[in-house]
């Protein structure tokens, strides 16, 4: 009866640490079907009627003119390793100043590139001075007359 139990968790544990060692795939984002997409027709729908037809994008371009865009990833994660994309879906609809459909794009994992997003910090003129020392720095400029409104 001994070797019963043994044997049993010895399959539970096998069957956990199998488990545990699964790949998981996980779809963030959305991009709308194809059937959804062929409704659209460039030259007379406008943004309103995309959003209508399709919904609102994930993101839509900086500027006024830009387009819209959908974005759909599968991320796929396994045991302690870090989460890999293995397919990435864009969608771009583009719009004249107008607001009306230009075309529409879809672009692959294949198609990106990887970009390096850096962190850009404009420096400002006053060098290493402390938050402190600039508070402390205005104390004595300033009169008791020109704090009371008086004097001018």
């Amino acid at each position: 009866m001994g070797g019963t139990i043994k044997a049993t968790v010895a399959a539970v544990t096998l069957a956990l640490t199998l488990t545990a060692c699964t790949a998981m795939v996980r779809t963030h984002g959305y991009v709308p079907a194809e059937e959804d997409l062929q409704q659209i027709v460039p030259g007379i729908d406008t943004r309103a009627s995309v959003e209508e037809l399709v919904g609102v994008p994930s993101t839509a371009g900086v500027l006024r003119d830009s387009g819209f865009y959908y974005i759909e990833s599968q991320i796929r994660t396994f045991a302690w390793q870090a989460p890999e994309v293995i397919d990435r879906t864009v969608v771009e609809i583009a719009f004249d100043p107008a607001g009306v459909v230009t075309g529409i794009t879809t672009y692959g994992l294949e198609d990106g590139q990887v970009v390096p997003l850096t962190r850009r910090v404009t420096k400002s003129g006053d060098g290493d001075i402390s938050f402190i020392r600039k508070l402390f720095g205005n104390i004595g400029g300033f009169t008791a007359e020109q704090l009371l409104g008086g004097g001018n």
